[in-house]
């Protein structure tokens, strides 16, 4: 049994906190950030309506003088969920998140938004957050998703999706060029046991898995698949910044080039095809749901072996077979289905299902993976 994609007016809640009384706790924690007698007053405009189901995202100004002169900005503010949310994540290292696009801001024209200020204590929203620059572009929506049609970019023309994707998977390029990953990002590493970068990022998986399961039930899929990434992990001992979140729906576009490269919270290094999988991973996902609708979807689009062959031009690397990278994508996708499944259930949206499978929309393409695989 699969669920139906959420319905194009739903807004998945992802806080309790009273927005309300935001601004004046960020204007009260700005003035100890700026210069004496700034006296900078914030505006909220929006939070939760975005693409993302992880960290809360607060859309704000900020006017405030300095110098004798007015100044303003205007900024996104990242700020980690509460544990009482249900938090998709078992863990926000937030300051390596802020560090992690702050370094790709420095070394590489790939463009980030510049981070600005950090809050660590969480003593001001009751969690940590940073700020950083807001940029105007476009992002490819989830609810519905871009490939349903009736948006920008299903709309666009061949030759503008196709720039849309070499740009793309460029970024994916240039990310994984910076030297010295394994210095460089070296606190990204997961802390988890294993003798290699994959294996540990296998074993945090398996944690999150584990994390999940209390607050939604067990799922068989999952843990056949995670035996079998276990029993036939590759062996690669490279290591790349990987972007994690390594898709077009953590994009913002403009004239269908990157603008704002975002979301960084399953950022790690490892081997660069964790990233190279996911973008094509999470262009599958939507198209099984079209799939199973009987919709024409964009099977055209993000296509493995165009996106292979691309990126291995820009890249001047061949990339290994990514098979396993793509069940280890899929497990991660179900992942998160439970985590925001156990959310809603939480915040009352829906009714807890009796197989915890039916929350993966994606489960006939992890099945058919693993199927292949002989899993």
């Amino acid at each position: 049994m699969t669920q139906a994609p959420p319905p194009a007016d739903l807004k998945m809640q992802r806080s309790s906190r009273d927005a309300s009384t935001l601004p004046a706790r960020l204007a009260e924690w700005l003035a100890t950030e700026l210069p004496e007698g700034a006296d900078p007053v914030v505006t909220l405009h929006s939070g939760i309506d975005t693409n993302g189901m992880s960290s809360e995202t607060l859309i704000l100004d900020a006017a405030w003088t300095e110098g004798g002169e007015a100044r303003s900005g205007k900024y996104v503010a990242r700020v980690a969920p509460s544990a009482e949310d249900l938090p998709v994540f078992p863990n926000y290292a937030l300051q390596d998140q802020y560090d992690a696009m702050r370094i790709v801001g420095e070394q590489t024209d790939v463009p980030v938004p510049a981070v600005r200020w950090m809050e660590p204590t969480g003593e001001v929203l009751g969690t940590p957050f940073f700020l950083m620059d807001r940029i105007e572009g476009v992002v490819p929506q989830d609810v519905l998703p871009y490939n349903f049609g009736d948006n920008w970019l299903h709309d666009a023309s061949l030759e503008d999706q196709r720039r849309l994707q070499d740009a793309s998977v460029e970024v994916l390029a240039k990310l994984h060029a910076i030297p010295d990953a394994a210095t460089t990002f070296g606190f990204l590493e997961p802390h988890h046991a294993g003798s290699t970068l994959l294996e540990k990022n296998l074993a945090r998986t398996r944690a999150w898995y584990d994390f999940a399961v209390p607050d939604i039930g067990r799922s068989p899929m999952i843990e056949r698949a995670l035996a079998w990434l276990e029993a036939n992990l590759p062996e690669t001992g490279e290591t790349v910044l990987c972007w994690g979140d390594s898709r077009i729906g953590n994009v913002m576009y403009a004239d269908f080039e990157p603008v704002a490269v975002l979301d960084w919270e399953m950022a790690a290094i490892g081997p660069r095809e964790l990233d190279v999988s996911w973008i094509l991973f999470a262009h599958q996902v939507f198209e099984s749901i079209t799939g199973m609708l009987e919709m024409p979807g964009m099977p055209h689009f993000l296509a493995e072996a165009d996106v292979v062959a691309t990126y291995e031009e820009i890249a001047g690397v061949e990339l290994g077979d990514l098979h396993w990278y793509h069940v280890y994508n899929g497990v991660q996708w179900a992942i998160v289905f439970m985590r925001t499944g156990a959310r809603q259930i939480h915040f009352g949206e829906i009714e807890r299902p009796e197989d915890v499978e039916s929350l993966f929309h994606h489960k006939p393409l992890l099945e058919r993976l693993l199927s292949e695989a002989g899993a």
